[in-house]
């Protein structure tokens, strides 16, 4: 079946391939000073109109149009920002909280909306057999794209400059960011890569080391040529620092760093010292490098990258397990990158359902996980702009309604990727009403096999990306290291193509403001953002996009177009 042989070739012994005129001004404006009425009497202007008149006098005159642009900006953004219509809520500390009365998609009424579609969806589907999933993004791409390595990749240097530490710092994927791109730079220095060390955050709170996230041997083994990589400082090194790698001199890098900055700042320093270090090294090595650096980059993250065997056996079975449940559907089932844990919601500053308890909640864990940042003297927190402007996480309800709109019908297994939820009683029973076979990795794996990964973010992170890469469609609600990541490994898997769904979320939250909208007028929207998705389904990568979400073309060739068959004479 699809997802099976998708399992079976996800690469684990993959080889590495080197072979208008202006227009004209308005009319002169003629003004008197005075206008008659229907009454008979005189109309008198007052100052404002006057001014108001004056100016616009002056801009037509001036045949400048284009002027009032600003002017009509700056009052639009006064009427929003809160000229009117709104109210302040001052919490002492200089920090205020603004609630505009009313702007639409400014308030969280998807639960009206759904209350009043619901049968309508249930009739939909007793009326219909048809799932969308079983026909979606049908082959109908013209490029063909392969994994392919590009063959100036730079090769191991017999005497190395010096040592390369980094700590690595965040989740799983900021990790995995982390670990590439040191990967790159040590091979730009010609030095020798000491095993990332991992940072443990203050959020992730995830004791883990790098092995037991990746296979440490493999990676070291798939590197060989190229870079090379060891799992600790040699004696004579530690020696010199007394045993204690942070008394190794900690550079201290700008974000986004050239190849030259390397060469010219960093590679003296480890000729002269012999070892140095990067403690946090995250974004510090810009996205446009030269090809060879690029390519280190592509052979680290798509395929030096494993994860450690506990992990990979445990999420193939959960694959399995995905795929045999998935039967119905030949196989295939739908992944959902679902951000709606509480720290999440919380650094959104997003409301849902505008009680005390909320705030109070929200607010004890801002100041848990970011101490201070929010109660910053002049910090103006605005929810109904954050959802307007859509940087409120999705709920599970308006990810369940957006799918169940595409076409999605209640006989599709989704699987759902996902720290805990908040509040997940409440919140992820519309989601299982609307797919009552939804798994996560708490219901597709047992408490035995999951208990040794209890308490590490990390390990349960790699389970639900693996499960994700493997998903026939995959859906990113939120952004961050994980869908950019998955999605980039997914192009790179399966031939260029990824069938990803990113929610226009501005566009969602003006359909889930109207408690009266219509089925029919809803699945149309939806399944005209299904179409908009499947369009951008291969992009190439921009000079300053991440090769990680774009493969093409750095770590990947296209494919010649296949010749057009002609019928025997």
């Amino acid at each position: 079946m699809h997802g099976l042989s998708r399992l079976g070739n996800g690469n684990s012994n993959g080889r590495i391939n080197l072979s208008s005129p202006s227009p004209p001004s308005s009319p002169r404006i003629r003004h008197s000073r005075g206008k008659s009425l229907a009454g008979g009497g005189v109309y008198k202007q007052g100052l404002g109109e006057r001014l108001v008149f004056l100016l616009f006098s002056i801009v037509f005159r001036r045949k400048g149009v284009l002027l009032l642009a600003p002017l009509l900006y700056i009052a639009g953004m006064l009427l929003f920002m809160g000229s009117f219509g709104f109210t302040v809520l001052d919490l002492g500390h200089g920090v205020e909280i603004v609630y505009r009365r009313g702007p639409p998609g400014s308030v969280y009424r998807s639960p009206k909306v759904f209350k009043r579609l619901w049968p309508l969806m249930e009739a939909d589907v007793n009326g219909s057999t048809h799932n969308v999933l079983m026909q979606v993004w049908k082959p109908r791409v013209k490029s063909i794209w392969k994994p392919c390595i590009s063959t100036n990749v730079s090769a191991a240097g017999s005497n190395s400059n010096g040592y390369f530490i980094i700590e690595a710092n965040g989740g799983l994927n900021q990790q995995r960011l982390s670990i590439c791109d040191a990967v790159a730079v040590a091979g730009l220095l010609n030095a020798t890569l000491v095993i990332p060390i991992f940072h443990l955050n203050s959020v992730w709170r995830d004791s883990s080391k790098f092995g037991d996230i990746f296979d440490e041997d493999f990676f070291i083994y798939a590197l060989s040529k190229n870079v090379n990589v060891v799992k600790e400082l040699p004696k004579d090194i530690l020696e010199r620092y007394n045993y204690n790698i942070s008394s190794i001199v900690n550079l201290r890098l700008k974000a986004w760093s050239s190849p030259a900055y390397y060469l010219q700042k960093v590679l003296p320093q480890l000729l002269r010292l012999g070892a140095v270090r990067v403690a946090p090294f995250s974004n510090r090595l810009a996205h446009a490098v030269p090809a060879h650096i690029q390519g280190l980059r592509c052979l680290a993250n798509f395929e030096a990258l494993r994860f450690a065997e506990p992990i990979q056996l445990l999420a193939d079975k959960m694959v399995n397990r995905m795929v045999t449940k998935s039967v119905q559907s030949g196989g295939k089932y739908v992944s959902v990158h679902l951000r709606f844990e509480m720290d999440m919601v919380a650094f959104s500053c997003c409301e849902y359902d505008f009680g005390k308890a909320e705030k109070l909640e929200m607010d004890m864990a801002r100041e848990r996980g970011w101490k201070g940042k929010f109660r910053r003297r002049g910090r103006v927190i605005r929810p109904g702009a954050n959802r307007i402007d859509g940087k409120c996480p999705l709920t599970p309800l308006e990810v369940g309604m957006m799918l169940r709109g595409m076409g999605f019908n209640n006989s599709t297994l989704v699987y759902v990727a996902a720290g805990n939820i908040y509040k997940a009683d409440k919140y992820m029973a519309p989601l299982r009403q609307m797919f009552p076979l939804l798994q996560t990795k708490d219901t597709l794996a047992t408490p035995e096999e999951l208990a040794p990964f209890k308490g590490h973010s990390s390990r349960l992170a790699a389970l639900d990306y693996t499960v994700c890469l493997h998903s026939e469609v995959f859906v990113s609600t939120q952004g961050g290291n994980f869908p950019h990541f998955l999605i980039g490994h997914r192009r790179y898997l399966y031939k260029g193509h990824a069938e990803t769904i990113k929610p226009d979320k501005r566009k969602l939250v003006q359909l889930f403001d109207k408690p009266s909208i219509r089925w029919d007028y809803f699945k149309k929207q939806m399944q005209d953002m299904l179409r908009h998705n499947d369009a951008k389904g291969v992009e190439l990568r921009k000079p300053a996009a991440s090769l990680y979400t774009f493969p093409m073309p750095d770590c990947m060739c296209k494919e010649p177009d296949p010749e057009p068959q002609t019928d025997p004479a």
